[in-house]
């Protein structure tokens, strides 16, 4: 049986016939944020509740890289190749220096607190763009519940050269993942609602970047909406398609936004990343388990990745 389902033959193009999926990593409460460290040959992701990062080497296997994480969530690399990372227990999004120490880049806006930033892309420029909707302060399981939510749930840039963080769009509920288009001239950014609210159409909008300078976006559109589960993270590949989670896999969507494949998973995704040999190698997070598969086609290049 395959593990693709073909929707448009743009689709077949993308897929080898002789690359399996393949597990690397199970025992997972809630697998996210995984970054690709070419220059180290390994996977980083979280494992939110279990408040703990991991690390995959192909070969050797899996190992604890930090715990606790701070329940981590999203992960990537700035221009100089040190991770960045969201995490929800301190409500903070930080970056590893080359010597292994913490650095807190933001906790505040305006002088309130963030909620839980989420997702977290580096722009060519060396900016860094995240989310911060509420879903680490409203349970116990990725994070310590029940904390006030000061700050409504936006979309941030914070420029590290001048710690200027700037407001990017404060229109959604459950701002969550996000990517840049290759040539960074649009931002995806997902809305995934508040928990338990079944109101809110959960779906990838589409904006064009008018000004990157200022964090200024604009002529937002409905992208895509996976038609089983919620898009959670995705990636762009070279040709502009967007590799998104859902509930039932990884899907495949145009620039247009076209559904035009599937990759199977059989069961809820979080996120996605590209890295590997030749940045073809998609690698899935996908509730419990790690999957990673080789695709006839790159990733776009994300600042900062080696």
């Amino acid at each position: 049986m395959s593990i693709y389902d073909v929707i448009d033959k743009r689709f077949k193009q993308y897929t080898l016939f002789n690359a399996d999926l393949e597990r690397i990593a199970d025992g997972c409460r809630w697998a996210e944020g995984p970054v690709w460290f070419g220059d180290a040959n390994c996977l980083l992701f979280s494992d939110i509740p279990n408040n703990r990062m991991l690390r995959w080497i192909e070969g050797e296997g899996i190992s604890v890289y930090r715990k606790p994480s701070h329940y981590s969530n999203g992960n990537t690399r700035d221009l100089q190749g040190r991770l960045i990372s969201c995490l929800h227990g301190p409500r903070a999004v930080v970056r590893t220096e080359h010597d292994g120490t913490l650095t807190t880049l933001v906790d505040r806006y305006e002088g309130k607190r963030m909620n839980s930033p989420n997702d977290v892309v580096v722009k060519s420029d060396g900016t860094i763009w995240f989310t911060d909707p509420h879903y680490g302060i409203a349970q116990d399981y990725e994070g310590f519940g029940l904390a006030e939510e000061e700050l409504p749930t936006q979309v941030y840039r914070f420029d590290p050269r001048n710690g200027q963080l700037k407001v990017v769009t404060d229109a959604f509920s459950g701002p969550n993942g996000l990517c840049f288009s290759p040539d960074e001239r649009h931002l995806y950014i997902a809305d995934t609602g508040r928990m338990h609210d079944e109101t809110v159409q959960r779906q990838i909008h589409k904006f064009d970047v008018l000004d990157a300078e200022n964090g200024r976006i604009g002529n937002e559109r409905d992208f895509y909406a996976p038609s089983v589960g919620a898009a959670d993270g995705f990636r762009a590949d070279t040709d502009g398609n967007i590799w998104t989670s859902a509930g039932d896999g990884v899907h495949c969507v145009s620039p247009e936004g076209d559904l035009i494949g599937r990759i199977k998973i059989g069961q809820h995704v979080a996120n996605v990343t590209f890295g590997g040999h030749r940045n073809s190698r998609l690698f899935i997070c996908a509730t419990h388990e790690v999957y990673a598969i080789y695709l006839n086609r790159r990733g776009a290049r994300v600042p900062g990745q080696a």
